[in-house]
């Protein structure tokens, strides 16, 4: 990925400032985009990244982001939506407002991020992915809207990869489970809550920020020219694995 641009978005939550200092450690030009300027800044100075203030849940502001990307910077090789949240409410518990957050901060991203991608990219060419979640794949109380609105970017990244595949950009997503992250500290620092989703992955823990961004990581590289409208499960075999019986 020497001299490759690639633009982060959510790239300062736990995930995605994984994934940013894995391209950068293979030379690439990475571009932190978030909302919080602070934190967007202060990573950027430490992975002489560039940084880029934005708020992905705005389809404007991310298209004139990769826009402005590819006019400074040359070109625009891939880009990666970290962006996302969790809601753990059953649907006759979750109001409006929660329910319109959870769709703007994980499906509507995702679609301002392949849009803005597909105008940007579509002389290029290159890779798109997006995040789903577990939750997407397999039934958990509680998850009614964030499972929602994963399923959605799950059926975006299929679409997409099929839509834009003879512009030569590649659509994927990853699916991860619990991931220990600040967005889930609430659950991860809960000994109760932690033993239970422990129980829930067959592979006995739950996961790491940067084992998910290598599978991000792994899907912008060009060395995967051929993968696409693919959902890789990253979660301990949480939505496809059963290692007990009874």
């Amino acid at each position: 990925m020497l001299d490759s641009v690639h633009v982060v978005l959510g790239g300062t939550g736990g995930i995605g400032a994984a994934l940013c200092r894995r391209l950068a450690a293979r030379g690439a030009r990475v571009v932190v985009a978030a909302r919080n300027p602070q934190r967007v800044r202060e990573l950027a100075a430490a992975l002489d990244a560039v940084p880029m203030p934005l708020d992905a849940t705005c389809p404007g502001a991310v298209e004139r982001c990769l826009v402005h990307v590819g006019e400074t910077l040359g070109r625009v090789d891939g880009v990666a939506n970290c962006v996302g949240s969790i809601l753990l409410k059953p649907a006759h518990l979750t109001c409006d407002d929660e329910w319109s957050t959870t769709i703007a901060q994980n499906l509507t991203t995702a679609f301002a991020t392949v849009r803005a991608a597909a105008r940007t990219m579509s002389r290029t060419g290159g890779s798109v992915v997006l995040v789903s979640s577990a939750a997407a794949r397999l039934g958990l109380a509680t998850h009614d809207a964030i499972a929602a609105a994963k399923a959605g970017v799950a059926g975006l990244a299929r679409a997409s990869a099929a839509s834009y595949a003879a512009r030569g950009i590649r659509v994927n997503c990853v699916a991860p489970g619990l991931v220990r992250t600040p967005l889930t500290e609430r659950l991860t620092s809960n000994d109760a809550a932690l033993k239970a989703s422990i129980a829930m992955h067959p592979l006995g823990r739950i996961g790491e920020p940067d084992e998910v961004a290598a599978a991000i990581e792994w899907l912008l590289d060009p060395a995967q020219q051929w993968v696409t409208g693919q959902v890789l499960g990253v979660d301990g075999g949480l939505a496809t694995v059963r290692s007990r019986v009874g």
